[in-house]
């Protein structure tokens, strides 16, 4: 008798202490959803976090600053939970330095020649962010700008919606350009990431996500031995500053063919002219498509060491596979671990890059009355 009430004050202790912990955290019971404060911006807009679980035990982080996914959490083999995305702890460190982790990148992903392009005879100007050219959307782009975020229901587990209002002229786009875009955490352990936008003038739109991966942890060294398969049958050819020259090229006989499951390292530093233009993998693969705008799978990537394997299906026609070439050990990340040379690759379905100046790629032109839909969704599961 006194050890059953003794349990029940420690019962009684814990749901009390929980819900001490709980008002704390602004916890919100919604589809196993947490919201805190994550910050403040220098003019002192509040940034929240919001922390998804799904019925697996999966973890996803995400922060209303650039929607971006700032912790991924997945098991391994032995089921054990490890982060498999880079990024940093504190909203001051996205702040002062980031590469773009795990960000949306918008008006436009990826990168437009000469910083221009022109639409029903206006020439409109952008950022020349990246030498003479225009990068993921300028210099204040979706990656840099505060969303509203919201819990919504799902069926299928937890998931955020993040709202944004991109004004005319803004980076120098026309059109006042609504954006709503829903992550959702199933419980089959897909991040699913949906796109919808509107605009009031004729404009461009090509969003996309840029999460850095290594499936065998952040930070946890190179992603060389990476096993990765691309459901594609041509590539798109670049110059020096990494504009395509327009043509679409077979990958049949070069390093540029994923069509069979290829460690990431085997041929990245071959003396061919588009891996040296880029220091290794920068490009977008035109994606064998049964039918145009299907959800279709797009990549798998395999960590023969974790036993992770992750899944890109995607409705768009193209995806952007970098192999964190740029990193160079200069960044300190999560846990005080270093991002070295190639820690990490990113897997960008989007629009081909240039598209508004390359009449023959697929357009990305949005019209009043119409509605710009497009998802990607990242599968993870284990040997």
């Amino acid at each position: 008798m006194f050890i059953t009430r003794k349990i029940g004050l420690y019962v009684l202790a814990g749901i009390i202490l929980s819900g001490m912990i709980s008002c704390a955290s602004n916890r919100t019971s919604k589809d196993n959803i947490m919201k805190t404060s994550f910050g403040q911006l220098p003019d002192g807009t509040p940034v929240d976090l919001f922390t998804l679980v799904n019925s697996s035990g999966c973890e996803m982080k995400i922060a209303e600053y650039g929607c971006i996914i700032t912790s991924l959490k997945v098991p391994d083999k032995a089921g054990r939970m490890g982060d498999v995305v880079l990024g940093y702890e504190t909203l001051d460190d996205y702040l002062a330095n980031n590469p773009y982790f795990g960000a949306v990148v918008g008006r436009f992903a990826n990168r437009i020649g000469s910083a221009k392009f022109t639409l029903d005879g206006v020439e409109y100007n952008l950022a020349a962010n990246d030498g003479e050219n225009h990068l993921h959307g300028g210099l204040q782009g979706f990656d840099k700008v505060r969303w509203k975020g919201e819990e919504i229901s799902s069926d299928d587990g937890p998931a955020v919606r993040f709202s944004y209002v991109s004004a005319d002229g803004e980076e120098g786009y026309p059109g006042n350009l609504t954006v709503e875009i829903t992550y959702s955490l199933s419980n089959n352990n897909e991040l699913k990431i949906e796109y919808r936008a509107t605009t009031d003038k004729k404009t461009v739109v090509n969003l996309s996500h840029h999460s850095y991966f290594n499936l065998a942890g952040a930070g946890e060294g190179d992603i060389l031995g990476h096993e990765m398969m691309i459901a594609a049958d041509q590539f798109i050819p670049t110059g020096a500053s990494l504009i395509p020259t327009g043509e679409l090229r077979d990958v049949k006989g070069t390093p540029f063919d994923f069509n069979t499951p290829t460690p990431i390292g085997a041929r990245i530093d071959e003396d061919t002219e588009q891996l040296c233009n880029a220091g290794g993998y920068d490009h977008c693969w035109v994606l064998r498509k049964g039918t145009p705008g299907a959800m279709e799978l797009a990549a798998r990537v395999r960590d023969t060491t974790s036993g992770r394997i992750m899944e890109v299906l995607t409705t768009e026609p193209g995806i952007q596979f970098y192999a964190g070439n740029f990193l160079d050990g200069s960044i300190v990340g999560k846990d005080g671990k270093v991002y070295e040379h190639r820690y990490a690759f990113c897997l960008e379905a989007q629009h081909f890059p240039d598209s508004p100046n390359q009449s023959h790629f697929p357009t990305v032109v949005l019209e009043p009355g119409q509605e710009y839909r497009k998802a990607t969704v990242y599968k993870f599961f284990t040997e």
